[in-house]
Formats: structure tokens, C-alpha cells, sequence
């Protein structure tokens, strides 16, 4: 009579050593990888928190400000004088006029500005270096002081980053903070807020903006676009009148 066969059950088997090491190596890179996203969400929640808190900030630090400004202006009225405005602390400055017959310095002058294009617009601190090179290429530009609402719709409609000499668009926070985490800057409204205030980190914030390419302004420019813009033309200081000019191009 032939012997019988059994077939070894399950726990009788013995698993090789290589494959228990991979299954233990598995089941530690998995809960490594589940303690990293629980980790990282709670690290998003509180970034996202002190987003918010500081956008709240922001809007009261607007809001102040503004009614200070009309509290002076109706002080002013009442004592009979005359209530004359803070000078500007950043200019958005807009390239109006092309290449043709410009001389070697204008043209060193906006391309430092980074002005290389008909419609290209940037933002540039106030400051007394920065006036005399503006005066210098005013027949080529338009600038004047922009306002809080034209500094938001600029960045949030038309922003970009430069990101590894590369445009990226501005779709999230996180294109902000990788580049600007170590200047505090941690998103959008961060952004606006250097920007507008003409903050101690402006010039990195700004050189991150890649310069904004506008369309041509709704219903053309002027009948005499090479001449000043007081005297119906449309280059030079166009002081709080810029924010009229961005609309139209935006």
C-alpha cells in the first residue's frame, strides 16, 4: 500500500528571511509615511491659520489708515487749511512707447527697470534715485502712485512669479512661500500687503513679480500720446490718475 501524502498546512511553512525583511521594512516605510502626512496636515492647518490671521491684520491696518486720512483731511477743512497728502512710497510704472530712437541711457534705464516691452508694468519703491531715473525716461513711461485695489487686481489677475528664471502663474500660496519663506512672505495677501506698504523686504517681493504684461487700454490711447500727460498727453506722473490707466489696461 502506497504511503499517503499531506500537504503541509500554512503555519508549517516557513517564510524565507529575505521576504520577512522586506515585509518589515514595508510595514515601516508605510507607517513612516502615514506619521509624514499627518504631520504635514497639521503643519498646513496652522500655516493656513496664520494666514488668516494675518489677512485680518492687513484689512485693519487698511482700515485704519484710511479713516486717519479722512479724520486729517476734515481736520484740515474745519481749521481752513489745506490738507496735503503723505508722498508716495511706490510707484507702478508702465512702459508706454517702443524701441525706436531711444538713447543708450533711457534704454539702460528701462531695461534695469525691467521695462523691456510696450505695456510691461512694475512696481518701484519712491525713492529720490528712483524719481531722477524716472524723470529721465518720461517720455517712454506712465507711472504714478497706485492704490490698494490696483495693486490687488495686478497680483491676483496677472501675476507671476519668477521661480528658477521661469514664469510660473501665482495659482497658490505655495509658489510664494518657496521662494519668499525666508523674507516672512507666506502668501498672496503677504505679497500685497510688502508691496503696498513699500515694506523692508520690497525689493525681493518685487524682483518676484515678474513684470506684468497689460493689454492695450479700453478705447485706445490718447489722440497725443507723446506728450505729457497734463497737457493731454498720456507719458509722465500721472500721480493717483495710474489707477484710472490700470483699469483700463488690466
Amino acid at each position: 500500500m502506497a504511503p499517503s501524502t499531506t500537504v503541509p498546512s500554512a503555519s508549517a511553512v516557513e517564510v524565507p528571511e529575505t521576504l520577512l525583511k522586506k515585509r518589515k521594512q514595508n510595514e515601516k516605510a508605510r507607517e513612516e509615511r502615514l506619521a509624514a502626512a499627518v504631520a504635514a496636515r497639521k503643519a498646513q492647518k496652522t500655516k493656513r491659520t496664520v494666514i488668516f490671521k494675518r489677512a485680518e491684520a492687513y484689512v485693519k491696518e487698511y482700515e485704519q489708515k484710511e479713516r486717519e486720512e479722512i479724520r486729517l483731511k476734515r481736520v484740515a477743512r474745519a481749521a481752513g487749511d489745506f490738507y496735503v497728502p503723505a508722498q508716495p512710497k511706490v510707484y507702478f510704472v508702465v512702459r508706454i512707447r517702443g524701441i525706436n530712437e531711444i538713447a543708450p541711457k533711457p534704454r539702460k534705464i528701462l531695461q534695469l527697470l525691467r521695462l523691456l516691452q510696450i505695456n510691461n508694468g512694475v512696481f518701484v519703491k519712491a525713492t529720490r534715485a528712483t524719481q531722477q531715473m524716472l524723470r529721465l525716461v518720461e517720455p517712454y513711461i506712465a507711472y504714478g502712485e497706485p492704490n490698494l485695489k490696483s495693486v490687488r487686481e495686478l497680483i491676483y489677475k496677472r501675476g507671476y512669479g519668477k521661480v528658477d528664471k521661469q514664469r510660473i502663474p501665482l495659482s497658490h500660496n505655495g509658489v510664494i512661500e518657496e521662494a519668499l519663506a525666508k523674507y516672512d512672505i507666506l502668501s498672496v495677501e503677504d505679497l500685497i500687503h510688502e508691496i503696498f506698504t513699500a515694506g523692508p523686504n520690497f525689493k525681493q517681493a518685487s524682483n518676484f513679480l515678474w513684470p506684468f504684461k497689460l493689454s492695450n487700454p479700453t478705447g485706445g490711447w490718447r489722440t497725443r500720446k507723446f506728450k505729457h500727460f497734463v497737457q493731454g498727453g498720456d507719458f509722465g506722473d500721472r500721480e493717483e490718475n495710474i489707477n484710472n490707466l490700470v483699469r483700463k489696461m488690466n
